[in-house]
């Protein structure tokens, strides 16, 4: 070492200072500086999980087409038909009937299909899993219009044969989600926490589900959005919904009704979506998230 880099004797470098002759080190200082050392990196702080642009982008472009569609509607050239099914609040009617479809069905899909993929990972039931899942792809494989026909036969028409087709339609992806998501649990976990005197209850709610959450509300959200569109069909068992301007508008041959009622149904699936990508990141465990 010369001599220009040498300290000068009774000096000491930046950030050391001498307490009952020992040198010390200010906590937090460059480690590099003349050694070589790397310098040391604060830690970076969790950004937020919704980002502006997650927040505004959709919901304004849907103020946008729907001010738009409102605007087309209030010039058009309606006749006494066209007036006689957006009138007299049918059109509120029609989707507030969809919005009680879509809820109604997805809350039973939630109660049938989470605890249900619960059960058939247990090792008492596994063996029931093929069984479960080929009842569920039969259910999704079936087309709908096929499936609320014979349930309409069976049960009649009305709400209810709408809402169960709906549910059996929806069902595989919360089921499948479900049980794939706690199958992919780390074993050597789920052992430690037993070890460490965890009930298998405990370790269900407090290991198993909170690691499996990604995937169940990635299956949640499938089936919210399959619910929307599926809905649409209710109007063929009496079920009411958006389906009965979209059924007029085809069957009559008034665009006004039939563009009303599909762009209705198209916003309603995207709000649904972007609702449920929001509670899928506000609701994942931080734990989870990359980077933290």
């Amino acid at each position: 070492m010369s001599s220009s880099s040498r300290p000068l004797p009774g000096r000491r470098p930046a950030g050391e200072h001498e307490v009952k002759g020992l040198a010390f080190r200010d906590e937090g200082e460059d480690d590099g500086g003349e050694e070589g050392g790397a310098p040391r990196q604060s830690p970076v702080a969790a950004g937020p999980r919704v980002g502006w642009r997650k927040l505004t982008f959709l919901p304004v472009a849907l103020i946008a087409v729907l001010l738009a569609t409102w605007l087309w509607y209030r010039q058009a050239d309606l006749d006494a038909l066209s007036r006689n099914a957006l009138g007299n609040g049918q059109v509120t009617k029609a989707l507030w009937q969809h919005v009680q479809l879509t809820v109604i069905s997805t809350f039973f899909v939630l109660i049938i299909a989470i605890p249900l993929g619960i059960l058939l990972t247990r090792k008492a039931f596994r063996r029931a899993t093929p069984f479960a899942m080929a009842f569920a792809n039969m259910g999704q494989a079936t087309p709908a219009i096929g499936l609320l026909a014979l349930l309409v036969i069976w049960l009649g028409i009305g709400r209810r044969a709408a809402l169960i087709g709906i549910i059996i339609y929806a069902v595989l992806p919360v089921l499948s989600n479900t049980i794939a998501g706690l199958k992919a649990n780390d074993p050597t976990l789920l052992e430690a926490a037993r070890g460490i005197g965890m009930s298998p209850l405990g370790v269900l709610a407090r290991v198993e589900l909170p690691l499996a959450v990604p995937l169940i509300l990635a299956g949640v959200r499938t089936a919210l959005v399959l619910n929307v569109g599926t809905a649409t069909l209710a109007t063929f068992g009496g079920g009411g919904g958006l389906g009965v301007l979209i059924t007029t508008g085809i069957t009559s041959q008034r665009m006004p009704v039939l563009v009303l009622g599909s762009i209705l149904t198209v916003a309603l699936a995207l709000l649904v979506d972007w609702l449920a990508s929001l509670a899928e990141l506000l609701l994942r465990p931080r734990g989870l998230e990359v980077g933290t």
